[in-house]
């Protein structure tokens, strides 16, 4: 990696000839007017405008199809020498402001498409008590700008006397040394050399001109020898700005070569199979790197998804897998929507959607997945996941662990795997439960709708339906005033234990009071049998008699225990520590 000063007129010269090109994965160009006119003031003052990253053509390990700058001359078959990592936005508005001949096709703050040519004000230019919108200004591509709907000319530069009157310079010829001289002489032969004119636009030449031809950029360049994985790090380290150099975007570059458009691809597979509530939070590189797990496990051999084996997948394998993922992804959807995990929103992890979706697919094969045995085993793996609280960090060694170990007990009668062996839970984590930014959290929700949970109203199961139509949410059973009230300690009321999935129309009647005068509103208020006003609080592991009688300290001990039991289930595992001295200090009881 080499880096030094490149000046601006090399760099513009370079886009102009297509010697630099943008890589595919590159976006379109999106900077509004203002934007591009904040840009050249820094350039004039001679600011700094941050360093582009450029990679040499030509690497062996990285083909990437390539596209001119927009509004560049280069031919779209011009082989570059360099590509434009970063600095794609800044490079193609200065381009085309200052170097470019035709107007810029830019758009308002409003995001509507106008084009523009720029101009320097030169008497605003040389007052240092000059705004800067009155020192560089742009004007529509008939360069005239109107009012009363185009009917009076406000400023008229559509002849290069007109711009000598108005003491406008072009700012699309300020790079090009003798385009800027013709400029200039026939400026001073206007006004007849008046030494004032002359004297003025010297002064703008020195201050101005000359420092603009000579601004540099920093230019980081990376050669052709640079591997993959460390043009994505390296660019993810050093982005100013713009599109992000996902891993998606550079395998999307490199089937390009190959003529295959895998940005449009995904984007009709997000349509078709990810636009659901729950699935709706997997991106590209999700799919690329469950796609890269899957595959390398099909390979029989290394199994692996880091960023350098999804950088090395190839489109064959790509358009093999695919769809059967699609389908794979699909089916874990409903798994988890059996589990009552209906929204991305309450999914414990984005994370764990990966191996899971990879292990449904291979599970596709015989129909195993669709078996009630082979779906409960990868249910228990699941949350042994969720509320280990296995999943919240770099996570591809576990991938491979997963679809490797899960298969292999699923199908061979194997050991089990990791993830359920390193499953551990203390039971005083229920009380730092606090919000659903924990994974365990949102699981224990997820178990209590599970538990066929009813609306204390209604009456009815919290199923799909009734979850998002009634505006089911997080809710406190002892009410947060009440507790506050009564001096509780927040660790408690506000854990999850004291907390139930809940609509909205039942939350508003529960207010902030006891659960003994709630309890008689929602009677009323839902023309319910108090016995069957406790059947519907008894689905929510909550004692109707504790409840009824306010015992908040008996009810937080009694719903733990449930709680605990609940999660013993669902991970088939056993969870140990429930009469220690500290479940006994934090709790004021023993667990078991």
């Amino acid at each position: 990696m080499k880096t030094n000063d490149r000046p601006l007129t090399d760099l513009m010269k370079a886009v102009d000839t297509g010697a630099a090109q943008l890589p595919d994965f590159q976006r379109g160009w999106v900077w509004d007017d203002d934007r591009i006119k904040a840009l050249i003031l820094s350039v004039i003052h001679n600011f700094p405008v941050g360093a582009a990253m450029f990679l040499e053509y030509g690497n062996e390990s990285i083909h990437f199809k390539h596209k001119p700058i927009e509004g560049s001359d280069a031919a779209p078959n011009a082989e570059p020498d360099e590509l434009i990592l970063d600095g794609q936005q800044r490079l193609t508005s200065l381009y085309n402001a200052l170097y470019s001949k035709k107007p810029v096709h830019t758009k308002t703050d409003k995001g509507k498409e106008i084009d523009r040519y720029y101009y320097l004000n030169i008497e605003k230019a040389l007052d240092p008590s000059a705004d800067d919108e009155e020192i560089v200004i742009s004007v529509p591509a008939t360069r005239q700008v109107t009012s009363d709907f185009g009917r009076r000319i406000e400023i008229d530069l559509s002849t290069r006397q007109d711009e000598f009157r108005m003491k406008m310079f072009p700012l699309n010829i300020i790079l090009n040394s003798g385009e800027e001289q013709g400029w200039q002489n026939e400026y001073y032969a206007y006004y007849n050399y008046d030494p004032v004119i002359i004297q003025k636009f010297t002064e703008l030449f020195s201050k101005v001109i000359m420092p603009t031809q000579r601004y540099a950029m920093p230019v980081i360049l990376l050669d052709k020898e640079t591997p993959k994985e460390a043009v994505c790090q390296v660019f993810e380290n050093v982005n100013t700005g713009g599109v992000s150099l996902t891993v998606f975007e550079l395998v999307t570059a490199i089937f390009a070569m190959d003529d295959f458009p895998l940005r449009e691809d995904w984007k009709d597979r997000k349509e078709k199979y990810f636009s659901g509530d729950l699935l709706d939070i997997v991106t590209a590189t999700d799919f690329l790197t469950t796609l890269t797990l899957l595959s390398s496990f099909k390979s029989g051999g290394t199994v692996s998804c880091k960023k350098k084996d999804v950088l090395a997948l190839k489109l064959t394998s790509y358009k093999k897998y695919a769809d059967d993922l699609c389908m794979g992804f699909s089916i874990a959807d409903k798994l988890l929507q059996e589990e009552r995990i209906f929204s991305s929103r309450d999914l414990p992890y984005s994370t764990q959607l990966i191996p899971l979706a990879a292990i449904c697919t291979v599970l596709m094969d015989g129909n195993k997945i669709y078996t009630t045995t082979v779906k409960n085993m990868v249910k228990q793996w699941y949350w042994c996941g969720v509320f280990g609280e296995l999943y919240g960090s770099a996570n591809e060694t576990r991938y491979a662990n997963d679809i490797t170990q899960v298969i292999k007990w699923i199908t061979d009668g194997g050991d089990l795997p990791k993830t359920i062996t390193d499953f551990f839970f203390n039971p005083t984590r229920l009380l730092s439960l606090q919000s659903r930014q924990s994974a365990a959290y949102k699981g224990i929700m997820a178990l209590i709708l599970k538990n066929h949970a009813r609306d204390f109203i209604s009456g009815a199961e919290m199923d799909f339906s009734t979850y998002s139509n009634e505006k089911i949410d997080i809710h406190h059973i002892f009410p947060k005033d009440y507790c506050i009230g009564q001096g509780y300690d927040k660790n408690k009321w506000n854990s999850i234990v004291n907390k139930t999935p809940i609509s909205a129309s039942s939350n508003r009647e529960i207010g902030g009071v006891a659960p003994s005068a709630y309890l008689g509103k929602l009677e009323k208020k839902g023309s319910v049998l108090p016995s069957d006003l406790d059947s519907y609080v008894e689905t929510h592991w909550i004692d109707h008699n504790l409840l009824r009688n306010n015992k908040f300290q008996d009810f937080m001990i009694d719903r733990a225990k449930k709680l605990l039991c609940a999660i013993e289930a669902a991970t088939g595992r056993t969870i140990s520590g429930k009469n220690s001295d500290e479940v006994q200090q934090m709790f004021g009881a023993q667990l078991n």
